[in-house]
């Protein structure tokens, strides 16, 4: 036997949209991968979508052994196919943040002129032709996530819990940080982070960095050795990961370096822009050293202080700088030059203007750097004075005897510049309005203000102002550079800053508006857009990063949202090439979610930092641990993971991991089906290479020796989600004043407990667990750190010291959950107390917690008792209850303080509590914490569901077993099954059952499971358990009795006996979940009903066309609504007396009884619902019905089951005839549906009506071919009746003159007459119906004449069976006329050919009138087609509708090329909206696009919505309207030109769009029968649908003519790559 193994690989999907951007909302796209092997990220691209025009993928992902370059995209061709979905397969090795992006020629407008590269291919022209200009979309970004591992074992990142140390409180190493990081690693903690290890600067802040390449040498006496000694023990002596800041932003400001590289920062120099900021900065600083000698007050005490001050600013410091002169021009000097270059002749020939002529309005810079340009000046001064020399009268201008006198000149320009400086000064006096403001804030803030650091006198260590430069010494390194070169501006932050905006460079001006809270130990490092900037300082701190990464598991970036995306990214990939899977969290405070976006995203940052902290209140606690906890529990499954089918793959030749394309079982389309999918390889082309042969999984497929090992593999495919940011959720940063200042001392435990429960990496800091009583000062504080911890073995459970032995439990607890996956919370808030239960979704094990805040203002009481805590279906194992007692004093207080040599919390200890109780009550556990739990006091529980202890193995079983329950299903059984709307159903059960009514919801639209799956889709994809479905299955299990009770009822009928097996496998699953608890069912129901769905769907499409099985999801989508219109309805049969399924027109509202079942309907929708699914009998028994009730030549209009048929429509029977010829031509066989014998409803050739009991019904037969040869011989002799029946009774609004009816043909032109202005022969049949507007009985478009539809089709018919004459296939070749003359097919053919265009063409230019049927008066629009030719009203006949294009599909020979596309540009640009085709042209004086037919208003045109066909927009014209756009733009393009060829169908796949929108949100599942802002009709239409069908149907028709041109042209023969050629009929056929 042949040893197997099975291999799993991942598959993330990725769809993108037309333009070339991720279907996924927000567009971040975060993979965490399950597992540490490579996994797959597959694009998927409509193939006709945008971006294929001459398209490409670029993508930045590196192959296997590749390093990763952000800079270095490979190119995957993307081949358009308008029937397929083009697939891209890219695997991806590593973590990162990697990038894609599309390119693409851009589709032009439609236009009747081809393009100029077109018209030179179709020329033959060997000279190549520019196509338009690539286009290339934005950077898209894919954030993979760091697999991080530990002690062996994979280490998922929301199992983190994170401690942060400060180092230089750390001691000496490694005794002191041996012993505390024991202490850390007791406690629970997994990952420490460090703040800054290197040599600090002179503040001595670990954040000033004085050499970023050198480690502390008091900590670390022998450098990088302790740093490696360090990590390493870390790791494997106390089980932790190292993670620290890496510092991007500023250096030290003595760093040595700035001295030998002052271009590494901001100076005078680099940023001259500065200079005006640098020159205040300077005199605040005199000024403030002068206070004394100017008699003003050096130690504030009031804000009359303050004044005093800043009135000293404003005359000391603003009006002797004379900072106006950065703002504005200098008049004097401007006046000379401009006068000069007047004198001189200089002037431009440019516009005269505002924004003409100024020069320097770039940026600030020195002085009077503002000017005019002396030219532009002069121009002005001639264009006023006239030019400097000119005689009296010269043609450039007249002038006085002043006017040549320059100082005349230089007074008018002086006034002129003046002028100019105005909007200069006003903002320059904005601008030191919002300086001086600034100073009085921040002195105000420093010296005065209770919350400020009250800095006290004024004097050298503590100045009037912060200073914002960094003023280098002059020395023997620094001699050599400029004194610009020496001032450095600092960094700092900006409130409300932006964080996209250089704040020290040329856009910005907040240092000179004192804007910045600066750091004065810090300057700011410029490092420009790219390393040629700033060559030495992007080599030094990538130096810097990458030696981080050598040694640390993770970074955090500091002051991030301050830190240029390009240097971020540049260090962050020398960072990964170091260390791939590096965790990267940032702190992100850009104030805008949208920004932190583009900073996750490009830089792949793994978590945000937020702080619990922040919370003010236990509600704004509550939603922080809301925010952060994980997906409600019970929450719908959101991955929807499917397996692939396993493909063989021999053991030697493909790695195990590698993605070898299959069969999704689900993948973007809503049901499965064959994609061709690119595997990326090392050219970045597709690796299936010619010789390969393909299986039918699309799989590449390699022989392999009979014993040889077989390697199984298997893909996993998932949907990329949208998800949040991940977050890093602090209980307190070294940022954060602790519990002890914001809140109170006890809520330390409570705050720990909430932050533990989060589904999130965690952390906290030194200091926090052992409540040290203030925030740590880092940059003047010199104590080390003391810990309890540091120095005891640390118990679970109370005890002294802070919390450290809670801590301890909480922090395992959270890295098993996060280990494990408890990925679902509930957080519940009730007064100051917080309860969060989380629990795993497979298992449904948990931990549950009640925590009690300790806020101000509650005492020492309960703060309010919390309540009864039921937990239904769930037991509790009580782990225990503690509370934190602290000594916060105000002695205990200082004490702690006054420590001299360590840093010290307050007295405190945990303590267990009693009293919690927990009794069970039934199936229910009943926790009560309502005695001596005080603030400061948590409970934890563990929890499970006795009912779900197999949980896993009942997700196993809810999904499992669907296809094979519902592989024998058919269509008809499929229908009942998955729809029936509201009337079908009570039709069903003889108006006993409707569809499920859902209380706070209404009914669903289905009864059937996509009724509940339109529901279920979106409550899933929102995980909305609040909806009322969920509501309803918690509050009962009616939802499951309805769906079993149907089924059951229904399988034990003979119709639906096959669904037994169905409806045993809803029982089956049903009864496996009634017993967990009601909050998990909507969970359970929600997986059982997509099973189904999905079975169901996946079988209806396995009976589909192989087009259909591996078409788009689009296509597969409207074939369904063949599955969903067409079913058994005991009102509505195609027979009187046999119970057939039959095509509803439309539902609701066309679903039963005389409604269902519409001649034109079916007929119009059958070639698309029938033929293009190979829905073949079908097709056959709705021809056959129709047939056998042909009377007066026609079907009709309405079948009433064939007893009371209605003949008023004049254009059914010839789409009739059009689908029993696309029968023929697309059907094995088809040709002998012809001589198929039907029984006659009515007696054949006799008018007489008589009731299907009479004994002449069905008393005769006929074949198809004597009933064609019927229509065409009652057409030609002509027909005059009145219809069967006729009176109110039949049409209560038809008025009497409408039941006549008569049809003949005009044998001058050939063309079928008939109709008059009293009835509506057409599918446009709305009559009048309002008495109070005088409407009832007026048509609203009657449309009698020869409509031009019917022309096009009774051509198309006549050309048809000419050639079946021909060809001996019918035995009848001719008719005969009213006159008993007789005339062939083929000459009743060639005369409507003769005279279509001169009936029906308006031209372009009325110059070619002349050869046209027209009457200039009536012309609306020109280059168009008529809607009808010698209707009753005239100008009727000229009026734009989108009928012409049914005529171009059926007949395209009857219109010329060029006038036809003219006419489709037309009716594109004027008629087309977003879905469907209006119904009349905008312009029209009829035009009336809101239909409401519920208005009965006296409005003769719009009440009772006789506008109906009067401008909605309706969907099924669009089909016929997208089949002859795509027919005649391909038939003006040369057969070689593939470009084109692609155009043409891109023009098309735009114009599906809304179509496709509306079927995706459809709850109906289809698309609707008219849009427009009033009132709709049915939301699902059978035409809709199987019109965009017969698109797909055409567009694989041209490809396969297409591929077969190709074959002969090359020369290829029969045969090519090894396959059996296929001629073109059969391949239609196949």
């Amino acid at each position: 036997m042949v040893p197997k193994t099975m291999v799993s690989s991942e598959v993330y999907l990725l769809p993108l949209n037309d333009d070339g951007s991720p279907q996924v909302p927000g567009e971040y796209i975060y993979i965490a991968p399950k597992t540490r092997d490579p996994f797959t990220v597959r694009f998927t691209i409509e193939g006709t979508s945008s971006i294929c025009r001459d398209g490409s993928l670029w993508v930045n992902i590196p192959e296997e052994g590749y390093e990763f370059r952000r800079d270095k995209f490979r190119e995957f061709k993307l081949k358009p196919d308008f029937n397929k979905t083009i697939e891209i397969s890219v695997p991806i090795h590593e973590a990162g943040a990697y990038a894609f992006y599309t390119t693409y020629a851009e589709l032009p407008p439609l236009s009747d002129t081809l393009s100029l590269r077109a018209r030179s291919v179709s020329a033959g022209s060997s000279k190549k032709v520019t196509t338009a200009s690539t286009k290339k979309t934005p950077l898209y970004y894919i954030d993979v996530a760091p697999r991080l591992a530990l002690e062996g074992r994979a280490l998922p990142l929301q199992a983190l819990s994170v401690c942060t140390v400060i180092s230089k409180f750390m001691g000496q190493f490694p005794v002191d940080w041996e012993r505390h990081l024991k202490g850390i690693s007791d406690r629970g903690y997994n990952m420490v982070h460090f703040t800054p290890l290197q040599v600090r600067g002179a503040s001595n802040s670990p954040y000033s960095l004085y050499d970023q390449l050198g480690w502390d040498p008091e900590s670390f006496p022998r450098g990088e050795h302790d740093i490696q000694r360090l990590t390493r023990h870390l790791e494997k002596k106390w089980g932790m990961l190292a993670m620290t800041d890496i510092v991007l932003n500023h250096t030290a400001h003595n760093s040595a370096w700035l001295q030998e590289h002052p271009e590494a920062g901001y100076n005078l120099t680099t940023a001259p822009w500065l200079e005006s900021a640098y020159v205040l900065d300077t005199k605040l600083l005199e000024l403030g050293n002068n206070l004394e000698k100017l008699g003003l007050p050096i130690d504030l005490k009031s804000v009359d202080d303050l004044v005093k001050i800043m009135d000293a600013i404003k005359h000391h410091v603003i009006a002797e700088l004379r900072l106006w002169e950065y703002y504005a021009i200098n008049v004097d000097r401007d006046a000379d030059a401009a006068v000069a270059a007047w004198v001189a002749g200089e002037a431009k020939s440019i516009p005269l203007g505002p924004g003409h002529g100024l020069q320097g309005m770039d940026r600030m810079g020195g002085r009077f750097r503002r000017c005019v340009d002396p030219a532009v000046a002069a121009t002005l001064l001639s264009a006023l004075l006239g030019r400097y020399g000119a005689d009296e009268g010269d043609d450039e201008g007249d002038r006085n005897e002043d006017s040549a006198d320059p100082t005349a000149a230089r007074q008018k320009i002086v006034q002129l510049l003046d002028i100019v400086n105005v909007p200069f000064y006003k903002e320059y006096d904005v601008e030191v309005a919002d300086t001086l403001q600034q100073l009085f804030n921040r002195i105000k803030y420093v010296r005065l203000d209770d919350n400020g650091p009250k800095l006290g006198p004024i004097n050298w260590e503590n100045p009037l102002i912060e200073t914002y430069f960094t003023r280098l010494p002059l020395n023997k390194t620094t001699e050599k550079h400029r004194k610009e070169d020496l001032v450095l501006v600092n960094n700092g932050w900006v409130w409300g800053g932006n964080a996209m905006v250089d704040h020290a460079g040329p856009d910005s001006r907040v240092y000179l508006r004192r804007e910045v809270i600066v750091w004065g130990d810090c300057t700011k490092l410029r490092y420009g857009k790219v390393p040629e900037d700033s060559p030495w300082l992007w080599k030094h701190m990538t130096q810097y990063a990458k030696l981080l990464a050598k040694y640390f598991h993770g970074f955090r970036i500091d002051n991030c949202h301050s830190t240029p995306l390009p240097v971020a990214e540049h260090m962050l990939d020398a960072a990964r090439r170091v260390r791939p899977d590096l965790y990267v969290v940032a702190e992100l405070f850009t104030g805008d979610e949208k920004v932190d976006y583009v900073f996750v995203r490009r830089l792949g940052i793994s978590a945000l930092i937020r702080e619990a902290m922040q919370a003010w209140s236990t509600g704004e606690l509550s939603r922080l641990i809301h925010k952060h906890g994980g997906r409600p529990i019970g929450s719908f499954e959101l991955d929807e993971i499917s397996r692939a089918d396993t493909t063989n793959t021999p053991a030697n030749t493909s790695s195990p991991n590698s993605p070898i394309p299959t069969t999704p079982i689900g993948n973007p389309n809503p049901f499965s089906s064959t994609k061709e999918t690119s595997v990326a390889d090392t050219n970045g082309k597709n690796n299936v290479k010619n010789d390969d042969k393909i299986d039918a999984k699309g799989a590449t497929a390699t022989s392999a020796p009979a014993e040889q090992e077989q390697i199984l593999t298997r893909e996993i495919i998932r949907r990329i989600k949208p998800v949040p940011v991940q977050a890093l959720f602090m209980d307190c940063t070294h940022d954060n004043e602790v519990p002890h200042q914001k809140r109170d001392a006890r809520d330390t435990l409570p705050n720990a407990a909430l932050v533990a429960m989060c589904g999130t990496a965690i952390g906290s800091v030194m200091g926090y667990d052992e409540i040290y009583p203030r925030l740590i000062e880092l940059v003047s504080e010199t104590r080390e750190y003391y810990s309890e911890s540091s120095n005891r073995i640390v118990e679970v459970g109370a005890g002294r010291g802070g919390i450290a032995g809670v801590k301890k439990l909480l922090n395992q607890i959270h890295t098993i959950m996060g280990m494990d996956g408890y990925t679902e919370t509930h957080v519940h808030h009730e007064d100051q107390y917080i309860t969060v239960h989380r629990v795993h979704p497979g298992s449904r094990k948990g931990y549950f917690l009640v925590a009690h805040t300790a806020f101000p203002g509650y005492g020492n009481g309960n703060g309010g008792a919390m309540g009864l805590i039921r937990l239904k279906g769930t037991r509790v194992r009580h782990l225990g209850s503690w509370r934190l007692e602290v000594d916060d004093s105000a002695e205990r207080v200082a004490e702690a303080l006054a420590d001299k040599k360590f840093l010290v919390g307050l007295p405190a200890r945990t303590e267990e509590l009693v009293g919690v109780k927990v009794t069970v009550e039934g199936d229910e556990t009943q926790i009560t914490v309502r005695e001596k739990f005080p603030p400061g006091s948590i409970a934890l529980f563990e929890t499970w569901i006795p009912a779900a202890e197999h949980s896993v193995g009942l997700d196993n079983f809810v999904t499992s077993g669907a296809a094979k329950a519902m592989g024998g299903l058919d269509y008809t059984d499929l229908n009942f099954l998955m729809y029936k709307c509201e009337p079908e159903e009570r039709d069903a059960s003889d108006g006993r059952d409707g569809t499920y009514d859902i209380p706070g919801h209404g009914k669903v639209v289905y009864a059937g499971l996509q009724g509940w799956w339109s529901l279920l889709k979106v409550i899933i994809e929102e995980n909305n358990l609040a909806h009322p479905l969920c509501q309803n299955l918690r509050e009962g299990q009616w939802a499951m009795d309805y769906i079993v009770g149907r089924l059951e009822r229904a399988s034990k009928t003979e119709q639906y006996s096959k669904l037994a097996k169905t409806a045993n496998w809803f029982k089956d699953r049903f009864d496996a979940i009634r017993t967990i608890p009601s909050f998990l069912l909507p969970r359970y129901f929600g997986l059982v009903l997509r099973t189904a769905y999905m079975a169901a769907s996946e079988r209806a499409i396995s009976l589909m066309k192989p087009n259909v099985r591996n078409g788009q999801w689009f296509l597969q989508s409207l074939a369904i609504v063949s599955v969903q219109q067409t079913g058994l309805v005991k009102s509505a049969s195609l027979y009187p007396n046999r119970l057939v399924p039959s095509l509803a027109a439309g539902l609701p509202h066309f679903s039963v009884e005389w409604a269902r079942c519409w001649g034109r309907d079916v007929f119009i929708s059958l070639r698309g619902l029938y033929l293009g699914t190979g829905r073949y009998d079908e097709a056959r028994e709705h021809i056959h019905a129709f047939a056998s009730v042909l009377k007066h030549g026609m079907i009709p209009n309405l079948l009433g089951s064939g007893n009371n048929p209605r003949y008023n429509s004049r254009d059914s029977v010839w789409f009739f005839l059009q689908c029993i010829q696309d029968y023929t031509r697309l059907v094995p066989d088809g040709m002998e549906i012809l001589n198929d014998k039907i029984k006659r409803r009515f007696l054949p050739w006799d008018d007489t009506f008589f009731g299907p009991e009479d004994e002449r019904a069905y008393s005769k037969e006929s074949t198809i071919a004597e009933v064609i040869f019927e229509v065409l011989q009652r057409h030609a002799e002509g027909m005059k009746f009145r219809e069967a029946n006729a009176g109110s009774g039949l049409d209560m609004q038809m008025s009497d003159e409408g039941f006549n009816i008569e049809i003949k043909v005009d044998w001058s032109n050939g063309f079928v007459f008939g109709g008059n202005q009293a009835n509506c022969g057409t599918w446009m049949d709305k009559m009048g119906e309002s008495t109070r507007a005088g409407s009832k009985g007026v048509p609203g478009t009657p449309r009698d004449g020869a409509a031009v539809e019917i022309t096009g089709l009774l051509y198309s018919s006549l050309k048809w069976l000419a050639s079946l004459s021909e060809g001996k296939q019918i035995e009848y070749s001719a008719v005969k006329r009213s006159d008993g003359t007789t005339i062939t097919f083929t000459n009743w053919a060639e005369l409507i050919k003769d005279n279509f265009e001169k009936c029906y063409y308006v031209p372009v230019d009325k110059v070619d009138d002349i050869m046209h049927d027209i009457n200039p008066s009536c012309v609306n629009r020109r280059g168009i087609y008529k809607d009808l030719y010698r209707s009753g009203k005239e100008y009727e006949d000229y009026q734009l509708r989108p009928n012409f294009p049914i005529a171009m599909t059926a007949a395209p020979d009857l219109f010329d090329q060029g006038h036809a596309m003219h006419a489709l540009c037309v009716a594109d640009a004027v008629l087309r909206g977003p879905t469907g085709m209006a119904t009349l042209d905008p312009s029209d004086m009829n035009y009336r696009p809101y239909y409401r037919n519920s208005e009965d208003s006296e409005d003769f045109a719009t009440s009772k919505g006789r506008n109906y066909h009067q401008g909605p927009e309706w969907l099924w014209p669009t089909g016929f309207f997208l089949r002859a756009l795509l027919k005649f733009d391909l038939m003006r393009r040369a057969k070689g030109d593939v470009e084109g060829r692609t155009e043409a169908f891109q023009q098309v796949t735009r114009r599906l769009m809304g179509c496709k929108k509306m079927i995706e949100e459809s709850a109906w599942a289809g698309l609707t029968e008219l849009t427009q802002k009033g009132e709709r009709s049915s939301p699902t239409q059978a035409w809709s649908a199987g019109c965009l069908i017969d698109l797909y149907m055409d567009a694989e028709e041209e490809q396969a003519r297409f591929d077969q041109l190709q074959l002969l042209e090359t020369g290829r023969g029969r045969e090519r790559d090894n396959e059996q050629f296929i001629p073109l009929a059969e391949r239609l056929h196949a």
